[in-house]
């Protein structure tokens, strides 16, 4: 089999450019298969992805440093193999961000956003959008899920985060976001509601606080009210961060008496 390199750069002919000048070899006789063909990133500030070509070397051919081209191309991480090692973190400047849709649609412009947010951290993913008195919701569908939702949702926290941040950047009133990827929302509530129910009675039962693992505001949110009607326990978040923990108290006036 003949000798196979990568190379990548900004878009397909500037790497076969690259490719030619590193390995000596004219266009014309340069054989090689397109592995990308890049991306401009999330409105062209952050997130870009090199365009990257697979060559075949002739199996005569000696003008080439084999082992220091494939150094080289082990160093560059992909965006793609990126997302799926850790979650997707990005630093958006929200007053640069530019469409071609008009800033009056706030539907339009999320589900732009969010279309060329989840292109690159998945494909085949689409968007449904549904309105409910001043709140859109941005249903996200196919793709791979769990990415787009990332360990304890935190990259659809950040999804739902810069959404809210462009779609209301020039609007004198605020219009409630809420991303979500196959009814992870939903499932997740119930989930929470369930755990917090039944933490809650084992507390009333023993007396003592019991924990709840680190937690996003979002999901500290939903177990608060969950047993906020309960007049035997309290809820406290603890900790310090956007994740933190949190404890269901039995209340003085409901705790077991001791004998001693």
């Amino acid at each position: 089999m003949s000798p196979r390199l990568e190379f990548e750069d900004k878009n397909v002919e500037l790497a076969v450019k690259k490719a030619c000048e590193e390995l000596n070899i004219p266009r014309e006789k340069l054989k090689h298969d397109v592995i990308s063909y890049g991306s401009t990133g999330i409105f062209g500030l952050v997130g870009t992805k090199k365009a990257r070509i697979r060559v075949i070397l002739p199996k005569t051919s000696q003008n080439f440093k084999m082992e220091e081209s494939k150094t080289k191309i082990q160093k560059t991480a992909s965006l793609d193999q990126t997302v799926k090692n850790t979650d997707f973190q990005v630093d958006v400047p929200i007053d640069d961000v530019e469409f071609s849709l008009s800033d009056d649609d706030p539907k339009e412009i999320g589900s732009e956003a969010l279309q060329r947010i989840i292109d690159l951290i998945t494909t085949d993913a689409t968007i449904l959008v549904e309105e409910k008195s001043n709140r859109i919701l941005f249903n996200v569908k196919g793709g791979n899920s769990a990415v787009l939702i990332g360990k304890r949702g935190q990259t659809l926290e950040a999804m739902q985060y810069i959404i809210e941040k462009i779609v209301n950047k020039k609007r004198k009133e605020r219009v409630g976001i809420q991303v979500d990827v196959e009814g992870y929302l939903e499932k997740r509530r119930i989930s929470l509601e369930k755990t917090a129910f039944r933490l809650a009675e084992k507390v009333k039962r023993n007396g003592k606080p019991a924990t709840i693992g680190q937690m996003n505001s979002h999901d500290r949110r939903i177990v608060h009210i969950a047993l906020k009607d309960d007049n035997m326990v309290r809820t406290q978040s603890v900790g310090e961060g956007i994740l933190r923990k949190l404890v269901i108290f039995p209340k003085k006036n409901s705790s077991r008496k001791k004998n001693y």
